[in-house]
């Protein structure tokens, strides 16, 4: 506990820093997930502060990131297509979800495996940011113009026939499931349908159009319209705040320019009367617990979410665990990833409690943390209870920020987030992969693989995608190299310097093999091509084996098979000085010693020798 105050001052400084960093980020990636400003505030809260107290990381300051945001957003939006569009039925799966994803975190660092987490694959993680950064900018495209397709009439217009037969069918679906859609009842089927007013339609048909114009090819599929229809005080409060946010950078770092974008043109939309679109108010006072997620549980509705969450947990494990990595290099400190995981699973278990959109640790909040003088995990606590002062504070001032303001700063979140690194180095990666005259890198292809469907297709099994082919590329990589230097190939071979005094009489009726290396899936076809090399005249085949010091599953049917080859020849096979593992594999499926019996499994080539000679 001493410990934990003593850089009191320093923790102070960079937490409140940190907090004012993280409150324009909160306020836009809550915008952009969906749930709205308060959402993105919440979790910054409780996950800064929870995360921090828990965790494993002293200088990590975590919140909502642009990858957890952009996951949760593929989350909310299916789940509110499921429950007709309204995001109040919605809610308590969409946190529930959130909270499963929480609670898979605290499992993944309770279970230790943590440090398993920098082996996902450098090009699926490439591809996936990458695509964080694409989805964010063409998002962002629509309320940067200024544009809603649920507020342009003719645009809605067009699903006001599909919205009469949605409400239709949820009445006749409703009649069924209450059990009076029989013949004598119909007629109050036909007066409840009577009952639709166009008010009904035209909210239907508004919730239709927000859906056809959502995700990234909803984007691109309205960008046209949303050109004819402009709206330029808009478009210009995003590009003012793109520019101050770049330029600002570049008079001082030590103020955050994201910060100073936000106030200078919220304070000028403001005090100049603008009629600009604001964002949806945010509640004052405290957060209250959205104990629906308890009362109102419904399996059914969770199930087909169940791996979103656990994926949206291993996606937060990455994030925070790479950020701890940057806090590590900066301080010359070391984390503990498994209690990291923990706390940050506390975090956002709690936060989704509270409504909050879940989080990991934040790079450019923890790097303003470090340089700001916080040492401790007072500094991630400081910054948690900074934004909740502010929540309970300016919680009405905030609620008339521009939502044009939050674009722009959600597009250059958009810009910064994708790995420059990653596709600068597409031109020097080599070219292993053939298809016909067309070579390409592997590392590329999973990269643009998971580029190409995390943008336009799905977030989740793009990276299950990419990380099996990351898979299959890397058991080919090895197989062919370990193949290449190993030798179980029916080729002809030197002879092994004690083999030379064999003897002559034996040269025509035995065959010697030697095999060097491992016998695994990369070298089982040409090890059973093996009996094809055995001369008729061979009555005895002596397998070398003391440099095969590994043998899978696939080697050990192909042993297996070439064995049962060879007998069905006639011919004897006998083992010369088999290793521990190898053998342990062939007892298993009892080629020791129901094909080869102990008395044919010498300890050397002499001792083989004098047994034939015998």
């Amino acid at each position: 506990m001493k410990q934990f105050f003593s850089n009191i001052k320093g923790d102070a400084f960079g937490g409140i820093t940190a907090g004012v960093v993280a409150l324009p980020l909160a306020l836009a990636f809550g915008v952009s997930s969906g749930l709205g400003p308060s959402a993105g505030l919440y979790g910054a809260i409780f996950i800064s502060f929870f995360a921090a107290l828990f965790g494993g990381t002293n200088t990590q300051i975590s919140g909502p990131t642009a990858p957890m945001t952009a996951v949760s957003m593929v989350v909310i939006s299916g789940i509110v297509a499921a429950n007709d569009g309204d995001i109040n039925i919605a809610l308590p799966a969409i946190l529930t979800v959130f909270l499963i994803a929480g609670l898979s975190q605290v499992g993944l660092g309770v279970l230790g495996l943590g440090k398993y987490i920098k082996y996902i694959p450098y090009p699926v993680v490439s591809g996936f940011m990458t695509a964080i950064g694409v989805i964010i900018l063409l998002t962002q495209i629509l309320p940067s113009l200024g544009y809603s397709p649920k507020n342009d009439a003719d645009y809605v217009n067009q699903f006001k026939a599909q919205a009469e037969e949605v409400i239709l069918k949820n009445i006749l679906k409703d009649e069924a499931g209450e059990g009076v859609m029989v013949l004598e009842n119909f007629e109050s089927t036909v007066d409840r349908a009577s009952l639709i007013t166009n008010k009904n339609i035209l909210k239907e048909a508004k919730i239709l159009a927000s859906k056809e114009a959502s995700g990234t090819v909803g984007a691109l599929k309205m960008i046209p319209r949303a050109l004819q229809n402009i709206n330029w005080l808009e478009l210009l409060l995003a590009l003012g705040t793109i520019l101050i946010i770049y330029g600002f950078k570049r008079i001082t770092t030590a103020v955050p320019s994201t910060l100073v974008a936000l106030i200078v043109m919220s304070g000028g939309a403001i005090l100049f009367g603008l009629d600009y679109k604001s964002i949806e108010e945010i509640p004052s006072g405290l957060p209250i617990p959205q104990l629906a997620i308890f009362t109102q549980f419904k399996l059914a509705t969770i199930t087909p979410y169940i791996f979103t969450g656990f994926t949206l947990a291993l996606l937060g494990a990455i994030d925070s665990l790479l950020t701890s990595v940057v806090a590590d290099n900066m301080t010359k400190t070391r984390h503990n990833p498994n209690k990291e995981l923990i706390g940050q699973g506390i975090g956002n278990s709690i936060a989704s409690i509270f409504g909050g959109i879940p989080g990991a640790g934040a790079t450019i909040r923890t790097v303003v943390n470090i340089n700001s003088g916080g040492k401790t995990k007072l500094s991630g606590m400081i910054a948690g209870v900074m934004l909740l002062f502010v929540l309970l504070a300016l919680g009405p001032i905030a609620s008339k920020i521009p939502t044009a303001v939050l674009s722009g700063i959600l597009i250059t979140v958009g810009i910064g987030v994708m790995d420059y690194k990653g596709l600068k180095a597409i031109p020097a990666l080599p070219r292993d992969l053939s298809f016909g005259p067309l070579k390409v890198s592997s590392e590329v292809l999973i990269m643009l693989v998971v580029l190409f469907l995390s943008t336009f297709w799905d977030l989740i099994f793009a990276v299950g995608i990419g990380l099996i082919i990351s898979c299959l590329m890397f058991m080919k990589k090895i197989g062919d190299l370990t193949t290449e230097y190993s030798d179980v190939k029916p080729l002809k071979e030197k002879a092994w310097p004690d083999e030379g005094d064999f003897p002559e009489t034996l040269k025509e009726s035995v065959f010697i093999k030697h095999v060097k290396g491992p016998l695994f899936f990369g070298s089982t076809s040409d090890f059973q091509q093996l009996y094809k090399q055995i001369p008729d005249s061979a009555t005895t085949v002596i397998l070398r084996l003391g440099k095969m010091q590994y043998m899978d599953q696939s080697g050990l049917y192909a042993m297996e098979d070439m064995i049962q080859e060879l007998q069905t020849k006639n011919v004897e096979v006998l083992f010369v000085n088999v290793l521990k593992q190898p053998r342990y594999m062939m007892e298993r499926i009892d080629i020791i010693p129901d094909f080869i019996p102990e008395e044919h499994i010498y300890t050397d080539f002499d001792a083989c020798v004098k047994g034939l000679i015998k």
